[in-house]
């Protein structure tokens, strides 16, 4: 193979980020939690042999998962075989994407290429749950003793000792500032991102997911309160709100990374299948097999819209088409350990159909991140 120079390299690079973010074209799905099904909106990405990853189907596979339950990474509400989750099936699903392949998670090669380096998810717990899927793919070829894990408050770094390699995840799952106000109020600065952000310089990768906390009910909110400037708000479209925060996400990126030396990415949000107190993920054994009943998610819009008007090459990982179908993915009510009780009545109880069990489907998307690096 003729040596890539590495002008040409790099003009290769921002070549690919141009076509991929300025097409204006992309594909996803998202599911619509009022219809029984799964809902879609999809509009295409890239010209005539390209491969997007995104488009594809799931395809049986006995030879996963790439590792066990007993990966000692794993929080407990997603590991669903020790929770006493009775099937297995969900774990042996791979990706197959229309018109080329995806390359199986190879431990060492992703170790190999991110050699003295820094790769930091940063997000809200289904980012944790992606991080926790990519330790948990890399930590067994590396030998006892050539590893650790170090927390600092809501962070945590896994460490590839002869790699000198981390492996790093950030909470921030509204990239913007939460802060205390007057009388405890909680306020939702828009425009305000460094106390986030000081953790996120000199890393080499940097991957991003914000979405499901902007669209909590108020029930659920985690503010009282907008400020945007001297400006305060009691309420704002939440649209509006996701917009403006990720603006402020988009120009801290501008002003303070170097292309050349942090590569960004977005991750797309991650379905929910929550239905009648979230018993749409019950019991589910296999992916959907079919879509129907056209939705616009409205966050992805706002996020495409953010990223086109972005001078930066940011790379859309586009997961939510995949997760759509797999409705059977989640803990469900495996998200820890049922009692004697519980398992006569199970549908009695709350079901996570949020977050995912692993191994399972972050898993592929960590298949999809190694073969965008």
């Amino acid at each position: 193979m003729a040596e890539v120079r590495p002008r040409t390299h790099l003009l290769i690079f921002f070549l690919g980020a141009f076509l991929c973010f300025f097409s204006g074209k992309s594909s996803s799905w998202l599911i619509n939690e009022e219809d029984n099904g799964a809902s879609m909106v999809q509009t295409r990405r890239g010209s005539t042999g390209s491969c997007d990853l995104s488009v594809g189907k799931w395809v049986s596979d006995q030879t996963y998962p790439l590792y066990d339950s007993n990966c000692p990474y794993l929080s407990t509400a997603v590991t669903c075989q020790r929770n006493g989750r009775p099937d297995s099936n969900y774990e042996k699903w791979r990706w197959k994407p229309n018109g080329c392949s995806l390359p199986r998670f190879n431990a060492l090669k992703f170790l190999a290429k991110m050699r003295r380096k820094r790769i930091m998810l940063v997000g809200d717990s289904i980012m944790r749950n992606q991080w926790e899927s990519l330790v948990c793919l890399v930590q067994g070829v590396i030998p006892t003793g050539h590893k650790k894990v170090t927390y600092n408050g809501p962070s945590m770094a896994f460490h590839a000792l002869d790699f000198e390699t981390t492996i790093e995840f950030s909470w921030a799952p509204l990239l913007v500032v939460l802060n205390k106000g007057p009388d405890n109020k909680r306020i939702l600065h828009l425009d305000s991102i460094e106390e986030n952000a000081r953790f996120w310089r000199g890393v080499d990768v940097l991957v991003f997911d914000s979405a499901h906390w902007w669209t909590h009910s108020d029930q659920w909110s985690s503010w009282d309160y907008y400020m945007e400037g001297k400006s305060l708000y009691k309420t704002m479209n939440p649209m509006l709100a996701y917009q403006k925060g990720l603006t402020t996400w988009a120009k801290w990126i501008e002003l303070n990374l170097d292309p050349r030396q942090t590569r960004v990415i977005f991750r797309s949000m991650s379905p929910r299948h929550n239905r009648d107190n979230g018993w749409k993920c019950y019991n589910q054994k296999t992916p959907l097999a079919f879509f129907s009943h056209p939705h616009v998610p409205q966050q992805l819009l706002v996020l495409k819209g953010v990223l086109r008007r972005m001078r930066y090459p940011v790379y859309l990982h586009d997961i939510t088409t995949m997760s759509a179908f797999r409705r059977d993915g989640h803990p469900s009510v495996y998200r820890r350990a049922l009692d004697q009780e519980e398992k006569q009545h199970p549908q009695s109880f709350s079901s996570d159909c949020s977050h995912w069990c692993l191994p399972g489907v972050p898993d592929i998307w960590n298949e999809m991140l190694s073969a965008l690096l």
